[in-house]
């Protein structure tokens, strides 16, 4: 590929959106994606390394002394089935790592960070005199599995291409197009994931009193779950337990020996966190018990992503650049939400600030008569949002938004340089 050092024309950052958006990849399978981006950076100069954290890729741009920002960008779709009926809308299938056949989308939004952060290397690439310092940028694998950022700390991110002074991110939703969000402090929540795995005994399905039935013993546990929030935990506090799969069996009338939940737990208080869990265990080995299980119920915990905190003095300096730039009315404070984010582990690592905002991506048109944040708020409610087989983000000016402030961000952390 030849690319020169020169900024991405609105249409060339178009195609490459949509060429990414129709060609998603699963969590540590971003390879067509990983090799797009290393060509690009390559060609305007980046020095360029991949593999990391298996199929991530860093780039590095020394621009004289001073500090080291790092933007981040991640790769990874879904395994969603689009319905978007968009004309560049993936059609595609994969195999997720448990061996499955599914459907791939971009349903979160990556595609979009990756477009948006080419967009700002080719134009930080063009214009070194506008400021000095060092630029890592950080292309991440597996956001959706909660393990790509570690799996580049452990590969030696910083070890390897030093520590930065910033992390800084974003990520598309479903607020309008050309509107910010960016709060300081608690910004989302903690995460884990779990595979409860409950054993029974498997029997035809005309004679079920020769066996311990699983299905009936997960349907138990998925409803006696649910218990947890609404039971156990404060309306003070706060906590989501979501079974997203459910999984017994291959035909009706063969009582199988084995079911398996797949659940995500959101919080926020560490304590709160820690009450959930156990009750989920307690729960899962309760309801074999009751059932006369042959073996204990298995709660495999699988993944865990710290909440995402914000440096307040981080924010404060970002946000006055973004006001400064689109004006104080189009730069809002979403509040805490219940998604998580795993940037936040790149930031605690490099032990570095941590400043990641929201990019809105939804038709602004659909906003035109709310007239305050809270308006602003419950219109987004009303749409699909990320991870949906609906949700899709239009092009024009969220791209173009996306790029820019990724710039302000960076002019914010850099100093000026010479301008030429």
């Amino acid at each position: 590929m030849s690319v020169q050092p020169v900024a991405m024309s609105q249409e060339e950052l178009a195609a490459v959106y949509r060429d990414l958006h129709a060609n998603p990849e699963l969590s540590f399978q971003e390879t067509r994606t990983a090799a797009i981006v290393a060509d690009r950076l390559a060609a305007w100069g980046y020095e360029v390394t991949t593999g990391v954290g298996r199929t991530g890729v860093v780039g590095i741009l020394d621009n004289g002394p001073g500090p080291t920002a790092l933007l981040r960008a991640d790769m990874d779709a879904l395994p969603v089935l689009e319905q978007t009926g968009l004309s560049y809308a993936s059609t595609l299938r994969g195999t997720d790592r448990t061996g499955n056949d599914v459907p791939v989308m971009h349903a979160c939004g990556h595609d979009v960070h990756v477009t948006c952060l080419l967009g700002a290397a080719a134009k930080l690439a063009a214009g070194r005199e506008r400021y000095r310092g060092r630029l890592m940028l950080v292309f991440q694998p597996a956001e959706e599995l909660g393990a790509g950022a570690k799996a580049m700390v452990e590969d030696g991110l910083f070890n390897r291409f030093g520590r930065p002074d910033v992390v800084l991110g974003q990520h598309v939703g479903p607020l309008a197009a050309g509107l910010l969000a960016i709060r300081a402090g608690l910004v989302s929540a903690a995460s884990d994931s779990l595979t409860i795995t409950l054993h029974g005994r498997g029997a035809h399905g005309s004679r079920p009193e020769r066996s311990v039935d699983p299905v009936v013993m997960a349907a138990a546990t998925v409803m006696r779950l649910q218990t947890i929030v609404s039971r156990e935990i404060a309306g003070t506090e706060t906590a989501v337990v979501t079974i997203g799969s459910m999984h017994a069996g291959t035909k009706e009338n063969i009582i199988p020996d084995d079911a398996e939940l797949r659940l995500t737990v959101r919080t926020f208080d560490p304590k709160v966190r820690e009450r959930t869990l156990a009750a989920i265990e307690r729960i899962a080995r309760a309801e074999a018990d009751a059932s006369g299980a042959p073996e204990p119920a298995e709660v495999e915990h699988t993944s865990y992503i710290p909440p995402l905190i914000n440096d307040d003095e981080g924010v404060a300096r970002t946000r006055a650049a973004f006001e400064d730039w689109v004006g104080p009315q189009r730069v809002i404070d979403p509040g805490v939400r219940t998604g998580s984010e795993d940037v936040g582990i790149l930031a605690v690592a490099a032990d570095a600030p941590c400043v990641f905002w929201g990019l809105g991506g939804a038709d602004p048109e659909l906003f035109a008569a709310a007239t305050s944040e809270q308006e602003l708020i419950e219109v987004v409610r009303t749409l699909p949002g990320n991870h949906s087989p609906l949700y899709a983000p239009v092009v024009t000016p969220t791209l173009s938004m996306g790029v820019e402030a990724f710039l302000t961000a960076v002019r914010t952390w850099l100093p000026a340089g010479t301008t030429a």
